[in-house]
């Protein structure tokens, strides 16, 4: 399969799998595309209209609370303490970002 790994989140493309420290984690197909932006583009920013765009293949128009609400659940999945969040990070005034972990 087409594998994406970053720290301990490995994406497998092909299967519709993720696994954060070994444990098989479900995603909706909405929150897996979003995070397989963010695995396949570490380190870029992205705002909420941007995901929106790309993730629904619309225009964006009052989408801020829609993309921060799958944020919110792909972090609930993700990070070690979702409050805290290590791979996804909020830039203020710019959009989100996945950081890059060995």
């Amino acid at each position: 399969g087409n594998l994406l790994i970053n720290g301990g989140i490995t994406m497998d493309i092909e299967q519709q799998l993720v696994t954060v420290e070994g444990e098989v984690k479900k995603f909706t197909p909405t929150e897996f595309r979003i995070l397989k932006l963010f695995m396949e583009n570490v380190g870029m920013v992205f705002s909420s209209a941007q995901i929106y765009e790309r993730i629904w293949d619309e225009d964006a128009y009052a989408t801020d609370n829609i993309v921060s609400v799958h944020i919110r659940r792909i972090r609930e999945k993700i990070e070690i303490d979702p409050k805290n969040p290590d791979y996804i990070k909020v830039i203020w005034g710019l959009g989100y970002r996945m950081v890059g972990k060995k």
